[in-house]
């Protein structure tokens, strides 16, 4: 997949699409499933419940593209 992702993409398309999302949340403690169905939000959401700042989403966002890229 060579589409990145942004801070307004849904977190289950991300574990749809990308293998290895959950490790990838889970390491930085945003789990994004529960009882086996994702988080059915953006990864800026998920984020913002965990009370994460813009710059932190920006660079997870940053991270994660540059892992899967």
């Amino acid at each position: 997949m060579n589409n990145m992702i942004t801070a307004e993409s849904k977190v289950d398309e991300m574990v749809e699409n990308y293998p290895g999302t959950v490790r990838f949340l889970m390491m930085r403690n945003l789990p994004c499933v529960v009882c086996g169905e994702p988080f059915w939000g953006t990864i800026g959401e998920l984020c913002r419940q965990k009370k994460w700042s813009e710059e932190q989403i920006e660079k997870l966002v940053r991270e994660f593209n540059e892992q899967t890229g």
